[in-house]
């Protein structure tokens, strides 16, 4: 007997969550390929079907048709691979930022004497508020921006930044105490 994608959905939802299994046996292998040509990579589409997956399994209630379920978690593993991607495009950006922070601009080296303390407190900062930092200043976003492309509430991001703020100038306020190079004297 072939039992419909809509059979397994309702016995799901009729007390049975078990048998969400057969749905992912299913459609493990034609969604891994799907992923895999989206994403480029094997390791990071099983990951995406795996949260696809898990998105379905708890979302199955919303689910308007139950023989539509192929159609549907096509779209929420698409959806996934989107914010995927998202995410890994915001810390390649954040990394860009951090490299040009620690790189000096060409024949900028008086300046960037007078920023390496500045660099150094921003490179240690933990990567939350490093990234924060980053995205605030060295990509120019504001705070609304930075809380939609980090997925956070502005709040969130807001007091993010101000402890960020406070980290950096406990940080600088260390450096003060140290002696300063003198104009001939080498950096290590």
């Amino acid at each position: 007997m072939c039992r419909t994608d809509g059979y397994f959905v309702q016995r799901c939802l009729n007390g049975r969550p078990e048998e969400f299994r057969h749905l992912i046996e299913r459609y493990q292998g034609v969604l891994l390929s799907q992923l895999t040509g989206l994403l480029g990579s094997a390791d990071r589409a099983e990951e995406a079907a795996q949260e696809a997956f898990v998105r379905a399994y708890f979302a199955l209630g919303r689910l308007r048709r139950a023989d539509s379920f192929f159609s549907w978690l096509v779209g929420i593993a698409t959806r996934v691979a989107a914010d995927q991607q998202r995410r890994d495009a915001r810390r390649r950006q954040a990394v860009r930022a951090a490299a040009e922070l620690a790189t000096p601009a060409p024949g900028a080296a008086s300046a960037g004497a007078a920023d390496q303390p500045l660099r150094r407190a921003v490179a240690g900062l933990p990567e939350d508020y490093r990234q924060a930092i980053l995205l605030r200043y060295y990509a120019g976003l504001s705070c609304a921006e930075l809380a939609e492309r980090l997925g956070k509430p502005l709040g969130t991001v807001t007091k993010t930044l101000s402890r960020a703020y406070a980290m950096l100038r406990e940080a600088l306020a260390g450096d003060e105490g140290r002696p300063k190079p003198r104009d001939h004297e080498v950096d290590s």
